[in-house]
Protein backbone atom coordinates (compact mmCIF):
# COMPACT_ATOMS: atom_id res chain seq x y z
CA UNK A 1 0.00 0.00 0.00
CA UNK A 2 0.76 3.76 -0.29
CA UNK A 3 -0.16 6.74 0.96
CA UNK A 4 -1.27 9.65 -1.47
CA UNK A 5 -2.43 12.91 -0.61
CA UNK A 6 -5.52 14.26 -3.33
CA UNK A 7 -6.79 17.46 -3.19
CA UNK A 8 -10.20 18.16 -4.93
CA UNK A 9 -11.47 21.04 -6.62
CA UNK A 10 -14.89 22.75 -8.29
CA UNK A 11 -17.68 20.36 -8.15
CA UNK A 12 -15.30 17.48 -7.24
CA UNK A 13 -14.91 18.48 -3.77
CA UNK A 14 -18.16 20.51 -3.20
CA UNK A 15 -19.58 16.67 -4.14
CA UNK A 16 -16.91 14.62 -2.46
CA UNK A 17 -17.36 16.81 0.63
CA UNK A 18 -13.92 17.66 1.32
CA UNK A 19 -11.35 19.52 0.02
CA UNK A 20 -8.39 16.90 0.83
CA UNK A 21 -7.49 14.13 2.24
CA UNK A 22 -4.77 11.70 2.60
CA UNK A 23 -5.29 7.98 1.58
CA UNK A 24 -3.74 4.41 1.77
CA UNK A 25 -4.31 2.75 -1.66
CA UNK A 26 -3.95 -0.53 -2.42
CA UNK A 27 -1.26 -2.07 -4.86
CA UNK A 28 -3.47 -2.62 -7.36
CA UNK A 29 -3.91 1.46 -7.81
CA UNK A 30 -1.32 2.28 -10.66
CA UNK A 31 -2.80 4.89 -12.79
CA UNK A 32 -4.86 7.73 -12.63
CA UNK A 33 -7.52 5.60 -13.91
CA UNK A 34 -7.78 3.00 -11.12
CA UNK A 35 -6.80 5.65 -8.68
CA UNK A 36 -10.76 7.49 -9.85
CA UNK A 37 -12.50 3.50 -10.23
CA UNK A 38 -10.95 2.64 -6.46
CA UNK A 39 -12.44 6.13 -5.14
CA UNK A 40 -15.95 5.27 -6.92
CA UNK A 41 -15.85 2.28 -4.20
CA UNK A 42 -15.57 4.46 -1.10
CA UNK A 43 -18.92 6.10 -0.94
CA UNK A 44 -22.11 7.57 -2.35
CA UNK A 45 -20.34 10.98 -2.84
CA UNK A 46 -17.20 9.64 -4.69
CA UNK A 47 -19.34 7.93 -7.20
CA UNK A 48 -21.61 11.13 -7.72
CA UNK A 49 -18.56 13.17 -7.82
CA UNK A 50 -16.52 10.89 -10.07
CA UNK A 51 -19.98 9.12 -11.85
CA UNK A 52 -18.90 10.65 -15.63
CA UNK A 53 -15.09 10.21 -14.63
CA UNK A 54 -13.92 10.82 -18.37
CA UNK A 55 -14.06 14.69 -17.79
CA UNK A 56 -12.52 14.45 -14.36
CA UNK A 57 -8.77 15.99 -15.08
CA UNK A 58 -5.59 15.09 -12.88
CA UNK A 59 -2.34 16.84 -11.57
CA UNK A 60 0.08 14.73 -10.30
CA UNK A 61 2.74 17.22 -8.27
CA UNK A 62 0.88 19.87 -9.96
CA UNK A 63 1.65 18.78 -13.57
CA UNK A 64 -1.48 17.90 -15.68
CA UNK A 65 -1.58 14.47 -16.63
CA UNK A 66 -3.65 11.92 -18.47
CA UNK A 67 -5.49 9.10 -17.01
CA UNK A 68 -3.05 6.57 -18.04
CA UNK A 69 -0.21 8.20 -16.10
CA UNK A 70 1.17 6.46 -13.45
CA UNK A 71 1.31 7.68 -9.83
CA UNK A 72 4.20 5.91 -8.25
CA UNK A 73 6.18 8.92 -6.65
CA UNK A 74 2.99 11.06 -6.34
CA UNK A 75 3.33 13.62 -3.41
CA UNK A 76 0.31 15.02 -4.25
CA UNK A 77 -2.80 14.10 -7.02
CA UNK A 78 -5.33 16.63 -7.99
CA UNK A 79 -8.63 16.00 -9.04
CA UNK A 80 -10.85 18.61 -10.56
CA UNK A 81 -13.64 18.97 -13.46
CA UNK A 82 -12.32 20.69 -16.90
CA UNK A 83 -11.63 24.37 -17.19
CA UNK A 84 -13.74 26.64 -18.59
CA UNK A 85 -12.62 29.56 -20.59
CA UNK A 86 -14.45 33.43 -19.48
Amino acid sequence: MSTINLVYFSWVRERIGKSEETLELPANVVTVADLLAHLKTLGEQYEAALEHQNVIRAAINQEHVDHGEAIAGAREIALFPPMTGG
